[in-house]
């Protein structure tokens, strides 16, 4: 069965879990898709190899081998990825896990997007952590030892992590076009099957739907009408994986206009069917 090529869905955690970590590798000519998007838990993507570019609220940035990015819950960004191997240890967790006492001091430091670098001797130290970590979490997700190991990450990676940021870094949500997408954002962020046109979220925003679609692909990066189906498409993704939900109940929940059109929808971005996904999903997810 081919590897779906979906890369960062907007997706949460379990029901019950505090956190959850995987490790995701792509071969040189595995394809890979990501688009803007956001996600309810905090998350951490621990990079192992890498070439691309990260797009997040303070702008873009370059990565690099064995660098990490966090991202808020709730705060778009995207992946941009060169075509060569690929792969990462990505830790998603709920904002209710800092209040923590032994996290505690880390909360105000984490409610922002940061790409953080490391020396190499903590690279290694870190993703010692994370292997251990991870061996831990497919035994019992819920062990005292689990929730140790990721309290000393988090901890490793806010006392030594490095801002990668530069001078030449591009901002994207501060500017002033971007807030005036807020209205359509928020919608995004509310309803995972949305279906306002582009003159109605035109409106929505107080603009004019040429001056919308141009601000909006400015900084989403494709039409309005592609990012509305790419919305739709991975949240059924997410539903499919994280769900038992039926492939017709996600079709209608998202407003598609039928369970055969939503399938061929998903198949033409995926490369598989729904229930190939969903297979497929659950299998890389077993130990």
């Amino acid at each position: 069965m081919p590897k779906p090529t979906i890369y960062c869905e907007p997706f949460s955690i379990k029901d019950g879990y505090e956190f959850e970590i995987h490790h995701v590798s792509y071969l040189q000519h595995d394809a890979y898709s990501c688009f803007m998007h956001f996600h309810q838990v905090h998350e951490f993507i621990f990079f192992e190899r890498i070439d691309g570019t990260y797009f997040y609220h303070q702008g873009e940035s370059t990565l690099a081998d064995y660098e990490a990015v966090f991202t808020p819950a709730m705060e778009t960004h995207d992946f941009e990825l060169k075509p060569r191997s690929k792969s990462w240890y990505i830790v998603q967790f709920m904002p209710e896990r800092l209040n923590d006492p032994a996290l505690s001091e880390f909360t105000e430091l984490l409610k922002t997007g940061l790409h953080l670098s490391f020396s190499i001797e903590i690279q290694k130290r870190i993703h010692k952590l994370l292997a251990w970590m991870l061996s831990e979490f497919n035994e019992n997700p819920k062990s005292k030892t689990c929730t140790q190991l990721f309290n000393s990450l988090i901890t490793m990676v806010c006392e030594y992590g490095k801002s990668s940021l530069s001078a030449q870094q591009k901002p994207l949500s501060g500017s002033a076009s971007f807030k005036k997408l807020t209205p359509i954002i928020n919608e995004l962020k509310t309803n995972h099957g949305l279906t306002l046109s582009l003159e109605q979220a035109a409106r929505l925003c107080h603009l004019s739907p040429s001056y919308f679609s141009r601000v909006f692909k400015k900084h989403f990066r494709v039409p309005y009408s592609d990012h509305l189906m790419q919305h739709k498409l991975y949240s059924a993704a997410r539903l499919l994986g994280q769900t038992d939900v039926s492939v017709t109940e996600i079709a209608y929940d998202l407003n598609f206009s039928s369970p055969s059109y939503f399938i061929k929808q998903f198949k033409h971005h995926f490369k598989v069917t729904p229930y190939q996904y969903r297979q497929q999903y659950r299998q890389q997810l077993q130990p």
